[in-house]
Formats: structure tokens, sequence, C-alpha cells
């Protein structure tokens, strides 16, 4: 009886070292369950970012206005005609 007892709280205290500190812990888990938030919260940011250069890679595809714009603002590109003026902040 002694012995069966004895077995029995040496299978409960490596069950119970399992769950707390082992593979497949408590903390493990918790730990996993965090990098797959972190992950998500990633993933939309990019899904975001993605959407973002799409439009423009249609925008670029399809319509020149996105082309003048980003001529005129990048590179001071005015049309015939057209006074460019550029404002010096002290």
């Amino acid at each position: 009886m002694k012995v069966l007892l004895s077995v029995l709280v040496v299978l409960f205290l490596v069950l119970q070292f399992n769950l707390w500190v082992g593979e497949g812990s408590y903390s493990q888990l918790q730990q996993l369950g965090a990098q797959v938030e972190e992950q998500k919260q990633e993933n939309l940011t990019l899904a975001e970012r993605n959407q973002e250069l799409e439009g423009e890679v249609l925008d670029l595809k399809e319509g020149q206005d996105a082309i003048e714009e980003r001529a005129r603002s990048e590179f001071n590109m005015v049309k015939d005609g057209e006074t460019l003026y550029i404002i010096v902040e002290e």
C-alpha cells in the first residue's frame, strides 16, 4: 500500500512539474498565445500596407493623375504657363 501511495505521489509531482515547467506547460502556452496575437497585429498592418500599395500600383497603371502628382511633389515639375513657388520656413 505504501509503495502504491509513493508511486501515486511521484506521478502526481511529475505531472505537476510538466504542467507548470515542462514542454507544453501553462507558461509556454501563455507565451505562444502572446506571440500569436503579436503576429496577427503585424499581419493586419502589413495587409493594410499591401492594400495601399495595390491602390497606388493600379493608379499608376491606369491613370496619369498619380504620375503627375508624383512629378509635381517629388521633382517640383510644373506645366507650361505655371509658376512654381517654394516657401522656405525659417
